[in-house]
């Protein structure tokens, strides 16, 4: 019987216990689409990757919930480019082909930061709701919003709702009885990043980086409402938002997620005059195994 071996990396982490779980497949040949969807519903993380080859990048990588296929993530790429750079002792220049398009991917360390794969503009389009009806999804007042929610797609589209303070993301909370109504991405999935600026006197006032408080609900599957702890697709995305919304560029982010749900995760953003958009954050290897099927 083949024997399969794995890799457990937190990705966006700034200690052992912090970032976004990720499980690595170092080598997926052999195994059929359902078999990676069942090792991934087996680790039951918010994906896992399998390591397959490419031909005209470093490596392919399949990306997987625990219900279904995902074009491109962010905390999958950093992660899955560490445990690339580990095994073949590789540089730490890499390109990562994903159903979504090649990624670029260079580390510093063990700071590794992507370029997302959209290619020109970002895709933005409106919401079917009215903004309103958007923040009654996750429990809030239309007062709460810093501008109209919308769909920013850099990769995987996804539904950003901007607020005006911190507090407001702190206490956002998905309402059960109205997930009926959250609008779907066009993969069939119901998402939402709430996210502000927190320009607090003291935040890194001369570094040029402005500091973001962010959290991402999805639903899952049974029907409930989950939270991530590192979204590097919606940290993108955020880059996106600032492009179509004629933010002022180049712009450095530094973003906090997962404090909440005690996996703090801290992501860097930089969107540059080029409107080129990169994210990057630390990643932390906790262990190894093998998996025999």
């Amino acid at each position: 019987m083949p024997d399969y071996r794995f890799r457990i990396v937190n990705v966006f982490a700034e200690s052992t216990f912090g970032g976004n779980p990720l499980c690595v497949f170092e080598d997926g040949r052999g195994l059929s689409d359902a078999q990676m969807l069942a090792l991934a519903r087996q680790f039951n993380l918010s994906e896992t990757t399998f390591i397959l080859p490419a031909e005209q990048a470093d490596a392919n990588v399949r990306i997987f919930t625990p219900g279904y296929e995902m074009r491109f993530a962010g905390h999958p790429t950093l992660g899955t480019a560490h445990v690339i750079r580990a095994r073949r002792q590789s540089g730490d220049a890499l390109t990562l082909s994903f159903k979504a398009g090649v990624v670029p991917v260079q580390a510093h360390g063990d700071v590794w930061t992507l370029t997302a794969p959209s290619e020109g503009a970002p895709k933005v389009r409106e919401v079917s709701l009215p903004p309103a009806e958007v923040a009654a999804l996750v429990g809030l007042q239309a007062d709460d919003l810093l501008a109209a929610p919308m769909w920013v797609d850099t990769g995987a589209d996804q539904l950003l709702i901007p607020l005006k303070h911190p507090d407001a993301v702190r206490r956002a909370a998905p309402v059960s009885t109205l997930l009926e109504r959250w609008p779907l991405s066009s993969l069939g999935r119901k998402t939402g990043y709430v996210f502000a600026f927190d320009d607090a006197p003291g935040n890194s006032p001369n570094s040029g980086t402005r500091q973001v408080v962010a959290r991402y609900f999805f639903t899952t599957q049974g029907g409930g409402v989950s939270e991530d702890p590192g979204t590097g697709s919606a940290c993108a995305n955020l880059g996106g938002w600032l492009v179509s919304t004629g933010h002022a560029l180049p712009a450095s982010l530094r973003i906090s997620q997962g404090d909440q749900i005690e996996r703090p995760c801290r992501l860097q953003l930089d969107v540059g005059a080029d409107r080129r958009i990169r994210v990057g954050g630390r990643v932390i290897e906790l262990g190894q195994g093998t998996i025999t099927l």
